[in-house]
């Protein structure tokens, strides 16, 4: 008895210390600092690009609860790149209008901003109005295309960010 009354005691005073660092390490602040991304100069450079849009999307990230979906479109103008292109575009427009939910960013990059500009306005017209309110949408490109990705997320109601490409 007296050695079962010994092993519930460590077990209550490991499982009270266990809860005591967990507890410690809430209280430390989450690091603010983010790694600089570096836009890769190669529009080819596919995982260069990658990197730089997952940096990105990261550094934009306050406030979300799940994993981004993440989206992006090659540079070039080959079958496959096409091929991609289009099965991207399918993939977003699904996507979209199933809805997402709130709490939750969709991301877009490529080294051919006006063609992702593209995908995503095409995307965006199954949007039902109001349907992605409080989700946010990220897109990365060149400030040309702003607006008119802006004008096509607005009726979505989408929190939209815009991060330059540079």
């Amino acid at each position: 008895m007296t050695k079962t009354i010994r092993i519930v005691a460590a077990l209550l005073l490991s499982l009270l210390a266990l809860s005591a660092c967990k507890k410690e390490d809430e209280a430390k602040p989450a690091a603010a600092s983010a790694a600089p991304v570096t836009l890769p100069t190669d529009p080819n450079d596919t995982e260069g690009w990658r990197n730089y849009l997952v940096g990105v999307a990261k550094q934009n990230m306050e406030g979300i609860r799940q994993r981004p979906y993440m989206y992006y479109v090659p540079a070039g103008d080959t079958p496959e790149v096409i091929e991609q292109v289009d099965r991207q575009q399918s993939d977003i427009t699904d996507v979209v209008g199933r809805g997402i939910l709130p709490g939750n960013m969709i991301a877009f990059g490529s080294p051919n901003s006006a063609r992702m500009a593209d995908v995503i306005i095409e995307a965006f017209k199954v949007a039902r109005p109001a349907s992605l309110k409080d989700v946010r949408v990220l897109f990365i490109g060149a400030a040309a295309d702003e607006q008119r990705v802006r004008d096509a997320v607005a009726p979505s109601a989408a929190e939209f960010v815009f991060v330059e490409a540079k």
